[in-house]
């Protein structure tokens, strides 16, 4: 089954049409992001939502690296002229060198991780407390970028992206790229994820979320562990938030903020949140649910959405993978049992 979806994204430039390819591009950012979701929340129990923080810095970190790009040089990118900015901010001006954003992608979300898991999680929040606060942080951050119209684009955010070093975007060879180049960033992450979750930090992520105190009593220190895990995590949206700028050519408040991060987890919960390849399946099913869903029912597909969420967690808690893992279990089992004894004829008396 893996090597027949691999193929099918492999040929997916061929066989569909460049909107269609664009879409599935943005689907496959949807999956990075949940792939760390599954290491943060499926691994290693930390409800976090929040995620469209770090979706943000990443994408914010190389957005601002292709306006000015667009720009050109000593220019002001087209917001900006538009808002009154007669010179370049100070925080924009390293982002002009390629290499300082595409590090920023990586280590914005990284470092922001790493400090708010190391205040929760020193003081043991989580639970409910921890999914509140992730949440408050995701609303926080929107509420800064809507605020800022001369340095973040406000409500707008960026827009208008054309090129992603030297790819014209509106181009269909340039779009073909990028999806590649999404579609390697997420095997990359995948693999990492899936080596993470075998090692001896992805067992210990495991023990703490089976029992927090007793991982404490021998010895390890379980706010390291999340802290490390969280970050991960959050790195992992970080890239997805990169690539969704070249792919959709807009970023704004709008993609990031508590409704969007809320989708991230809806996304993961319906694929299988303890499932690495259900969590890319869920990330991808719930966004080709929502846009087939709206382009046949324009005034009701929220609400099928949202009946498609409740179905899924009524019958199927640990999500569509757990529901296929069950049914092919109870199928070898059947398999597996030998078949009934015949009947003992009875003796006539």
């Amino acid at each position: 089954m893996f090597l027949v979806v691999a193929l099918l994204l492999l040929a997916a430039p061929a066989l569909l049409p460049a909107f269609r390819l664009e879409l599935l591009a943005k689907w496959l950012c949807y999956a990075i992001v949940a792939v760390g979701i599954h290491l943060a929340w499926g691994r290693g129990g930390m409800l976090t939502l929040g995620q469209g923080v770090f979706f943000g810095l990443g994408g914010y970190a190389m957005g601002m690296h292709l306006k000015l790009a667009d720009a050109g040089p000593g220019a002001l990118p087209d917001f900006m002229v538009w808002s009154g900015v007669e010179t370049l901010p100070a925080l924009w001006a390293p982002f002009r060198d390629p290499v300082f954003a595409l590090a920023m992608v990586v280590v914005l979300p990284t470092v922001t991780a790493l400090l708010l898991g190391t205040l929760v999680f020193r003081q043991r929040v989580r639970g409910a407390y921890f999914a509140v606060l992730s949440q408050a942080l995701a609303a926080a951050f929107v509420i800064l970028l809507v605020g800022q119209q001369g340095l973040t684009g406000g409500t707008n955010g960026l827009t208008n992206v054309r090129y992603f070093f030297g790819l014209d975007l509106y181009d269909p060879a340039g779009k073909r790229i990028v999806y590649y180049l999404v579609l390697g960033a997420l095997l990359a992450v995948f693999l990492a994820a899936w080596q993470l979750s075998r090692s001896r930090l992805g067992r210990l992520l495991v023990a703490v979320r089976d029992g927090e105190d007793r991982v404490r009593f021998l010895g390890y220190d379980p706010a390291v562990v999340k802290t490390l895990v969280y970050a991960v995590s959050a790195a992992m949206a970080g890239i997805a938030g990169a690539l969704f700028v070249p792919v959709v050519g807009i970023l704004g408040p709008a993609d990031l903020g508590v409704v969007p991060s809320l989708e991230m987890l809806v996304a993961v919960a319906i694929g299988g949140r303890f499932s690495l390849g259900g969590a890319i399946g869920g990330a991808v099913l719930y966004h080709y649910a929502s846009t087939g869903l709206s382009e046949t029912f324009p005034s009701a597909w929220t609400y099928l959405q949202g009946a498609l969420f409740i179905a899924v967690m009524l019958w199927a808690p640990r999500g569509l993978a757990g529901l296929l893992a069950s049914g092919l279990s109870l199928l070898r089992r059947r398999r597996a049992s030998p078949p009934a004894a015949p009947a003992p004829e009875e003796v006539p008396a």
